[in-house]
């Protein structure tokens, strides 16, 4: 048997688990940890402090293609944008799916558009024909690059037919 053992110190595992700490040492901790916490913070706060608090803005502009992509009396959904693409006699124009009352996706019809949540309802240029809807849907700017594709920038609004003439 280890001497420790023998004077009974190995069989007590939770020496000071019952000691009572006084008003004043709680007191004093409490402050100590409150003030190395604070020290901490401000610490992690300097080192963030040389980064942007901002991210830049994600571009609403996407390109779509050629004209030539895009043939008299059609029409391309670009789900992935919200965003359908029509070309007619006078040009092409680029209409949001976004139903201008709650922010819905609307769905294309025979007759236009249609949306499944309230049931407002727009023809094939986004006129609203049937509400809720407060107002047409938004048509977006196109331009042409230098290379002779076109981009959409859904960050421009532009008045209801308007059209990119090719």
């Amino acid at each position: 048997m280890s001497p420790s053992a023998e004077k009974g110190l190995a069989c007590k595992p939770n020496i000071g688990l019952n000691k009572k700490i006084s008003r004043r040492d709680f007191l004093e901790l409490s402050a100590v940890w409150a003030c190395a916490t604070a020290w901490v913070l401000t610490v992690i706060g300097l080192l963030k402090f040389p980064k942007p608090a901002l991210l830049p803005d994600i571009s609403n502009k996407f390109k779509i293609g050629k004209p030539e992509d895009f043939p008299v009396g059609s029409a391309k959904i670009l789900a992935d944008k919200n965003t359908v693409i029509f070309r007619d006699e006078e040009g092409l124009f680029a209409l949001s799916l976004v139903c201008t009352h709650l922010g819905c996706i609307v769905s294309k019809t025979s007759e236009g558009f249609s949306c499944p949540c309230h049931g407002s309802k727009y023809d094939k240029k986004g006129n609203v024909v049937k509400g809720p809807a407060p107002r047409a849907l938004d048509w977006f700017e196109i331009s042409q690059l230098p290379s002779g594709k076109l981009v959409v920038d859904a960050g421009k609004r532009v008045p209801v037919g308007k059209k990119y003439t090719v």
